[in-house]
């Protein structure tokens, strides 16, 4: 079975097209599909192709309503804060960025992170797909010295070690790949990343 992660589209309705012509089982859009919630339509447009199989999150850039409207619209799934089981795999899935100095519409306290991972906890999921990359890694680092990843994501991965961990927001770590303890995380961009379960 395969699934397509991938994250920070920002409206690259070319980088969203390829993605799409990907042949996967499952796509899971990890947030920020558009910048200030502007443009989802002509996103909706594109992947509606694989409507009934695409799970969304949102971005810091798109608030949780934002997302359910789109989903109710275009026939995809709102996997904000929810989970499923495939194949006998338990995936979770949480939208969001830890605060940012643009106060855009999609930020959670470091608090409000923590309950909201704490509710996956008793899942034990194989796979989390988060917007915030962990704090203080390789995903999290726009530059030198520069990580703005979530703590509350990165107690979540040590603690309870989900096999796979993906998540976007920060641009320059696209593609970057990290293993914390026995979790392989990678930070998918809009380069996305195909899993074979």
């Amino acid at each position: 079975m395969k699934f397509l992660f991938f994250s920070d589209i920002h409206s690259d309705l070319k980088a969203l097209e390829r993605l799409v012509n990907v042949e996967a089982d499952y796509y899971f859009a990890v947030g920020d599909l558009v910048s200030w919630s502007r443009g989802l339509d002509a996103v909706g447009e594109i992947l509606k192709r694989r409507a009934g199989r695409t799970f969304v999150l949102p971005g810091n850039h798109e608030s949780a309503a934002d997302i359910a409207a789109f989903c109710d619209q275009f026939g995809f799934l709102n996997f904000h804060a929810k989970h499923i089981i495939i194949g006998g795999a338990c995936i979770a899935g949480l939208g969001y960025s830890s605060p940012t100095p643009f106060n855009t519409p999609g930020e959670y306290t470091e608090d409000q992170m923590a309950a909201q991972l704490g509710k996956f906890a008793p899942l034990s999921p194989s796979v989390l797909a988060c917007h915030a990359p962990p704090k203080n890694s390789t995903l999290d680092r726009a530059g030198e010295g520069q990580h703005f990843g979530s703590t509350s994501v990165r107690n979540f991965i040590e603690l309870y070690q989900p096999r796979y961990f993906f998540c976007g927001h920060i641009h320059e770590a696209e593609g970057v790949q990290e293993t914390i303890g026995k979790t392989l995380c990678v930070n998918v961009g809009k380069r996305g990343y195909l899993l074979e379960l």
